[in-house]
């Protein structure tokens, strides 16, 4: 505890908040997809600054350390729509974390640092789930479009393949990123129907689902497919309506399950600008700790509690 406190800690806090802080920018301003020199221009030396090296050498450690082990991380960067690498990605976040407990050590506060530097591998993985909840709720109001497209393709004399095509060059995201890889899924040989079912998965959307059902009903026994295509974007118009209307009556009880987690967050802060001495009696005390894991825990039953309550089922 009395490192924690002396000019060393102070010094060591500071110099791993700038190489924390430095590979951070180095890896969000750089492009993710850039190629190793030696295959741009064979026989020529690695060029780049000391940092920028580091930084390649943490996320070449970390792909090694991944390799064979990032497919549920890369499925989750699917669904969100995040084209960073997951290496990159994951060094990031310790760097975030890094700088977080050094923070921490700045300020004299290590247990606030150490707290902090936990928290950050969960605000990123809340912030992932946030993107990709936000990518499938644009998908699904954009499903009656897209229905409404590839029926009026079908009836342009359009093949299917070609219908997709054309979807995944005039619509907006996500839809045109999700249809452009099925094309490329579809022109190196793989089925339709498959990559067609595995943007339904993605996107955890059960009406996407009906339509592939319905397109692969439709190629094995024939018929009109337009006209399948406009009774399926007729029910899924009616489900999208009762969808908001169920929305727009949970919306009260949404709003008060927000205010209710955020409270002890504002409370706390509040009494820190306040009182900051009064506060930090928790963080200083085993018993204060006890109390904040306490107080964690049931935070999350709380949480979990409400999100059962207002995630109606129909």
């Amino acid at each position: 505890m009395e490192f924690l406190a002396s000019q060393t800690a102070l010094t060591l806090g500071w110099a791993l908040l700038a190489i924390s802080g430095l590979t951070t920018v180095v890896l969000v301003t750089l492009p993710s997809n850039r190629l190793p020199m030696s295959r741009r221009r064979p026989g020529s030396a690695q060029q780049g600054s000391g940092i920028q090296r580091m930084a390649d050498a943490a996320t070449g450690t970390v792909e090694k350390f991944m390799r064979g082990r990032s497919g549920s991380l890369d499925a989750i960067l699917d669904e969100a729509g995040v084209t960073t690498p997951a290496k990159d990605l994951i060094v990031i976040v310790g760097a975030a974390a890094l700088a977080c407990f050094a923070l921490g050590l700045v300020l004299g506060q290590a247990v606030i640092g150490v707290l902090l530097a936990l928290m950050c591998p969960m605000v990123g993985r809340m912030m992932l789930s946030v993107l990709a909840d936000r990518r499938r709720r644009a998908f699904a109001g954009q499903l009656d479009e897209i229905l409404q497209m590839m029926a009026g393709s079908l009836r342009a004399g359009y093949s299917l393949p070609q219908a997709v095509a054309t979807i995944s060059q005039e619509a907006g995201q996500p839809v045109a990123q999700e249809f452009a890889r099925v094309t490329n899924e579809t022109r190196v040989g793989r089925s339709m129907i498959e990559s067609l079912d595995d943007v339904a998965t993605r996107m955890r959307n059960e009406d996407f689902y009906w339509i592939t059902q319905a397109i692969g009903i439709n190629r094995e026994v024939g018929g009109n497919l337009a006209d399948v295509l406009d009774s399926v974007s007729e029910t899924i118009r009616q489900r999208v309506q009762m969808k908001r209307q169920v929305a727009s009556l949970a919306a009260d009880g949404k709003l008060s399950a927000i205010i209710l987690m955020l409270l002890p967050f504002v409370v706390a802060l509040f009494l820190f600008f306040l009182n900051p001495n009064y506060i930090m009696k928790l963080f200083a005390e085993p018993l204060g700790w006890m109390m904040i894991g306490a107080g964690f825990v049931m935070l999350a039953i709380g949480g979990f509690w409400l999100t059962k309550i207002i995630n109606l089922k129909y």
